[in-house]
């Protein structure tokens, strides 16, 4: 398993959109993938479960992967927390 500490920066927040492009881009690795924030861990891969954790600009996540794909996963989420809404929000 691997995790790591993330600060969100999309402005909005992961609100449907961005969780959306999170959960689509989580749910082609194999590994499991997990959220925790505010010590509730969340599932992803699940857009339902990313809005209901009411995840805001400049909180902090921790994302854990574990799986056979884990680094890929873990280096993919960070991509996309940190670059991914920088020019669309």
């Amino acid at each position: 398993m691997v995790s790591q500490k993330m600060t969100v920066k999309c402005i909005q927040g992961l609100h449907m959109r961005p969780a959306g492009i999170f959960a689509k881009e989580m749910g082609k690795f194999s590994s499991n993938i997990g959220i925790i924030h505010n010590d509730q861990y969340v599932n992803a891969k699940s857009i339902l479960n990313i809005i209901a954790a009411c995840i805001k600009c400049g909180d902090e996540i921790v994302v854990e992967c574990s799986g056979e794909d884990e680094m890929q996963a873990l280096t993919k989420a960070f991509e996309i927390i940190n670059t991914a809404f920088d020019d669309k929000e």
